[in-house]
């Protein structure tokens, strides 16, 4: 193509008013330059003939050029003027363009979707010749107003890509779903989570482990499971959950494995077995440690002897523990006060009693949220006052204190102990008759038949061992009144002056005595559930075994003896005991003696020592 076919490029159109403003100049300076030149006279000499009519026609012709000139002026200004008014009104044709441009974009956007943190902006990228390529870049000026220049808006998302993106996500997740739900049915059921309060579990019976699994399970019988160490246990599953209760409290620092066997789901598919396991923490004991020159004083302490006292007062007569609170009796001036306080000796308040007088043989049912007690009024005589009632009352406080009744009289009661892990006593009146009372229902007052002394009642069993009047020493079933001789050990220690029982056995207190009957020595023995007897802790005839009872599993045993009984004087207490006590932990599994601590009245045991 030649280049006399090119056509000239359309100038720009200004757009600012300063653009403006200097095309109208250019404008105007361009034409007056051509009238400047039209107006000056050709360079040529006049003929001096002709000097005067040349000067005439000369300024005839100078005098027109300038008429001419100015209507030319007149006529470029108004030009120009015409041009600045359409290039404006250009300008502002396309400011409105892009405006509206602007408005039909963000109409027709599609929402935010969330994109990643750090958003990438893609532009068109100008075009670099070879000589901008090699040097280097320009760096933009900043801006008052900004630190860096916006990014340039993104392009409108276009709405068949973010429909196919979403379903491809969606699709993702159902497949994700699908192929876990199929994993899920091809591996059986698993465990989700477990449930289990260890500290309790070694405090107290019924404590349970709940074992929630991943989808609803078949039916579970009770023979498929297993714990490891071996304990009894009870089983109740519904659902997705499979609750294991142990029926009697758990051994310290033991690590418990239950399986549960062939678990199958209830939508079928192939059986599992679902494990788990779980560790018991180190036991803690509190001991009394009385003091004739000070203030007596109630202790915590591990089982190898390092300990802190919790309370103190000037007289402690008793005190029992829950897994949460302690209940102490004080002697005061004006009788008797019984506290209820956290394990740590704070928060605490005074339980109200019958009257003023004097408490003796405290104990509690946690179970039950009970406390009992022996009382007596401060003024008695033969036809006023109340001695020795069996009263119970709530640990809250909340309820007034109810004395036990027998035949709607109030009755003395001789001996008495709560029945494990539930709010029943079983007491003796002082006519030799054994009653069982329930204090959470209105049954009354069950009568037992008579006996001399209640040993002691097995946790989680509700057995009695009962001595009758005869001297015979029975198995007592509290729940339908039969009975059974307690078996004699192997080898036989004789009859035992007080017997515990334990989870699996009993501690007998056995006395030994030459032929005139004086005692030449006493000792401890283990009784296991089969008659096989072992001597736990012997002593000779100059001291005096005081209690011996077990820690909640059976796993220690703890021997309040008094030494040197001869020159051991009683303190004076309403609960009178001499003034130097010791108690001995056993490990029972081993018969070692663990530790020798100053103290008595172990929490491990349901009653203080007799007398």
């Amino acid at each position: 193509m030649s280049t006399d076919d090119e056509r000239p490029e359309t100038p720009a159109v200004p757009r600012t008013r300063a653009e403006l403003r200097a095309a109208r100049e250019a404008a105007e300076a361009a034409e007056a330059e051509r009238i400047e030149r039209a107006v000056t006279p050709p360079d040529h000499a006049a003929h001096p003939a002709d000097e005067p009519e040349a000067a005439e026609d000369d300024a005839a012709v100078r005098e027109a050029a300038l008429r001419d000139a100015a209507l030319r002026e007149a006529a470029v200004r108004r030009a120009g003027e015409r041009e600045v008014a359409e290039q404006e009104a250009a300008a502002r044709k396309m400011a409105a363009f892009e405006a509206a441009a602007r408005e039909d974009a963000e109409a027709t956007a599609l929402p935010a979707v969330p994109v990643a943190p750090e958003p990438v902006f893609v532009g068109a990228a100008p075009q670099i010749d070879d000589e901008a390529a090699t040097s280097p870049p320009a760096e933009p000026p900043l801006t008052a107003a900004s630190e860096a220049p916006a990014p340039a808006p993104s392009a409108p998302r276009n709405p068949r890509r973010f429909l196919l993106t979403l379903g491809a996500v969606l699709g993702v997740l159902v497949l994700a779903g699908t192929g876990l739900g199929i994993v899920s049915l091809l591996q059986g059921p698993r465990i989700s989570d477990v449930q289990v309060d260890a500290e309790h579990a070694i405090e107290s019976s019924g404590s349970r482990v709940i074992l929630t699994a991943n989808q609803a399970l078949a039916d579970i019988d009770p023979e498929q499971v297993t714990v490891e160490p071996a304990t009894p246990f009870t089983v109740d599953a519904s659902g997705r959950g499979v609750g294991v209760r142990f029926t009697v409290p758990l051994d310290d620092s033991t690590e418990y494995t239950i399986r549960v066997a062939d678990v199958a789901g209830a939508g079928g598919g192939p059986s599992t077995t679902l494990t788990t396991s779980f560790t018991t923490p180190p036991s803690t004991i509190f001991l009394l440690r009385r003091d004739v020159d000070g203030k007596d004083k109630i202790f915590l302490t591990d089982l190898k002897g390092d300990g802190v006292a919790v309370y103190e007062h000037e007289k402690i007569n008793d005190f029992r523990a829950t897994s949460t609170q302690l209940v102490v009796a004080v002697e005061e001036e004006d009788g008797s006060h019984l506290l209820v306080m956290d394990r740590d000796g704070k928060n605490q308040r005074e339980l109200d009693l019958p009257g003023d007088g004097y408490v003796g043989a405290v104990q509690v049912s946690e179970r039950g949220g009970l406390v009992g007690y022996s009382y007596s009024d401060r003024e008695l005589s033969d036809d006023e006052g109340r001695a020795s009632v069996l009263v119970t009352q709530s640990l809250s406080g909340k309820d007034e204190p109810q004395v036990i009744e027998v035949a709607g009289a109030e009755a003395s009661v001789f001996v008495w102990q709560f029945v494990p892990d539930s709010a029943a006593v079983l007491f003796i009146d002082f006519d030799g008759a054994l009653s069982l009372v329930d204090r959470s229902s209105d049954a009354g007052v069950q009568s037992l038949g008579l006996a001399a002394m209640i040993q002691g009642i097995s946790r989680g069993t509700y057995t009695a061992i009962v001595e009758r009047l005869d001297g015979a020493v029975v198995e007592l079933n509290l729940a339908d009144g039969s009975e059974q001789p307690l078996a004699a050990s192997d080898p036989d220690y004789g009859t035992a002056t007080s017997i515990t029982p334990f989870p699996g056995g009993t501690l007998r207190h056995v006395v030994a005595r030459d032929d005139a009957g004086l005692p030449i020595g006493q000792a401890v023995i283990r009784v296991d559930d089969d008659g096989k007897a072992t001597p736990l802790v012997e002593i000779g005839a100059t001291d005096s075994i005081l209690q011996a009872c077990a820690s909640p599993s059976g796993q220690y045993a703890a021997v309040a003896i008094a030494p040197d009984l001869a020159n051991n004087p009683y303190d004076g207490m309403l609960l009178p005991l001499p003034e130097q006590v010791e108690t001995h932990l056993i490990d029972m599994e081993s018969g070692k003696e663990m530790v020798a601590l100053t103290g008595f009245d172990a929490s491990w045991c349901q009653t203080a020592p007799r007398f």
